[in-house]
Formats: C-alpha cells, structure tokens, sequence
C-alpha cells in the first residue's frame, strides 16, 4: 500500500510533461504553419506580378 501514493505523484507528473510537450509541439506545428503561409503568399503574389508582366510584354507588340 505504501507503493500507491509515490506512483499517483508520478502519474500527475507524466501527465503534466505531456502536456507540456503537447503544447511545444503545438507551438511548433503552428509556426512552421504560419512561416509556410507568409512564403505562399509572397510565392503567389510574384506569380501573379510575372504573370502581369508578361501579358504587357506580350501586348505591347500587337499596337
């Protein structure tokens, strides 16, 4: 009987480093998600201004 506390203490203990690891891979998760967005949006934003800029190249000729 004198087992059961010392493995209740523990047992407290592992569930509060599993949510401490849970919330930092989280953390990481939604960083990585934000840094991947803001380099998608600047992607697509030159693909659409290449694509602009060629269609005026392109049209240009034609007058």
């Amino acid at each position: 009987m004198s087992q059961t506390p010392p493995m209740r203490k523990r047992h407290r203990f592992n569930t509060r480093m599993t949510r401490i690891i849970l919330l930092i891979s989280f953390l990481f998760f939604f960083g990585r998600f934000v840094y991947s967005s803001i380099g998608a949006w600047y992607h697509h934003q030159d693909k659409i201004q290449s694509q602009q800029s060629s269609l005026t190249v392109e049209t240009t000729p034609e007058r």
